[in-house]
């Protein structure tokens, strides 16, 4: 009887596993599908991670077939591969874990998710003062499992506190460890920037590979952000949603047609993709063009079909090929702006930075008027017998 291979840990499991990834996208709801997934490899992403599953719901014996074949596709190529769970219960977590483990390289307990949602499911970042809880999570799914267990967190208001629970997670058992450099308060108009020291003692203190998430924005951030802080590899999430190429180094972004219909393409030939997913990922390609041409960006948002997808996309690029043509580049390096941004033409891929809000107490019956109004979203979707699935993080406050 040959017994079964020895599961790798650490740095052989990051540098076998993994192949010493350092480009990396991260968990995203309905925005780091395998469509998604395959663009971004093929513009330099390294590793990629599904988007975030809720572990009750994906290992549910009624309802969890619907939820994994609406949401998990993957396949022999779409690898190294990292499931993301957010739970709150360690056997609902393991028996979700069992049912991918033949299918990646890794699963990851989200402990980062700062949105309200979270805070209603108690889950991702809610758990974070629940130390006892997640050393059972972390430590059951490493025994258990047939691959090793990954963990993304956000850090504490002090580097001590934040040292103390990455060492706490490491010594659980997890073989890897992501950053997120923001506080849980740190989400939406509020985000700020990522504390990188933070992330800086997370590595200097653990044995274990470390990889970062925040401030990633342009590719040469990637190398300043390994330079200043030591980790292994580096996160993007909303700098590859709005850039799928921003782990590619190149004189210039490309285009937001040529992005958008590279990823027409995939859905359309290689990966089925549902026309919801799609319309997310066009409205952020697009982010810096349709505040041009805003008879398509209202065409968009009523698009509900592949074909009027595509139609809008091959429209948008006429039109901005014939701009480019009559207008030019103004600057072919991207202008730099006084808040350090670059600004590149309208018809190219830039980040998006969300502006903070005045401080002058107005925004604040918006903000209560929003969150009813989300949640008045939500009970509808349950009332119709939709699965609503959670927001990550990421989506929102990751550049």
């Amino acid at each position: 009887m040959t017994d079964a291979p020895q599961k790798l840990t650490g740095y052989d499991f990051f540098k076998q596993a993994l192949g010493s990834a350092r480009f990396v996208v991260a968990p995203m709801v309905d925005q780091s599908e395998q469509a998604w997934r395959i663009l971004s490899r093929r513009h330099g992403a390294e590793l990629c991670y599904t988007p975030m599953f809720n572990a009750k719901l994906f290992g549910d014996e009624k309802h969890g077939k619907k939820y994994r074949d609406d949401l998990f596709s993957t396949d022999k190529d779409d690898r190294p591969l990292i499931v993301q769970f957010c739970a709150n219960d360690p056997a609902a977590l393991l028996q979700a874990a069992k049912l991918v483990e033949k299918d990646c390289d890794g699963v990851d307990l989200n402990l980062g998710c700062p949105q309200h949602i979270a805070k209603r499911g108690h889950y991702g970042s809610y758990l974070q003062d629940e130390w006892e809880l997640i050393e059972k999570m972390v430590s059951l799914l490493h025994k258990e499992l047939a691959v090793p267990v990954t963990v993304k967190i956000r850090v504490f208001p002090t580097v001590e506190k934040t040292v103390e629970y990455a060492k706490m997670i490491e010594k659980a058992g997890a073989q890897m460890l992501t950053v997120h450099g923001r506080l849980r308060e740190q989400k939406g108009h509020k985000t700020g920037l990522a504390d990188w020291d933070k992330i800086k003692a997370v590595k200097e203190a653990l044995k274990i590979p470390v990889v970062a998430n925040g401030n990633i924005l342009y590719y040469e951030d990637i190398q300043r952000c390994i330079d200043h802080t030591g980790v292994d590899a580096v996160m993007s999430a909303e700098g590859n949603l709005y850039n799928p190429a921003i782990f590619s180094k190149r004189d210039m972004p490309p285009y937001t047609w040529e992005m958008a219909e590279e990823y027409l393409t995939i859905c359309r030939d290689i990966c089925p993709t549902r026309p919801g997913m799609i319309k997310g990922h066009l409205f952020k390609l697009f982010h810096p063009s349709l505040p041009i041409h805003t008879d398509l960006r209202a065409k968009l948002g009523q698009s509900s079909t592949f074909e009027q997808l595509w139609d809008i996309t091959m429209e948008l690029k006429k039109r901005l090929k014939e701009d480019e043509e009559r207008l030019g580049e103004e600057d072919a390096k991207g202008q730099v702006q006084e808040n350090g941004l670059r600004k590149y033409a309208y018809w190219r891929c830039q980040p998006y930075v969300r502006p903070a809000l005045p401080d002058n107490g107005n925004h604040e019956s918006k903000s209560k008027d929003g969150k009813r109004a989300a949640e008045k979203a939500e009970e509808a979707d349950k009332e119709q017998g939709q699965v609503k699935k959670p927001k990550t993080e990421e989506v929102v406050a990751a550049a």
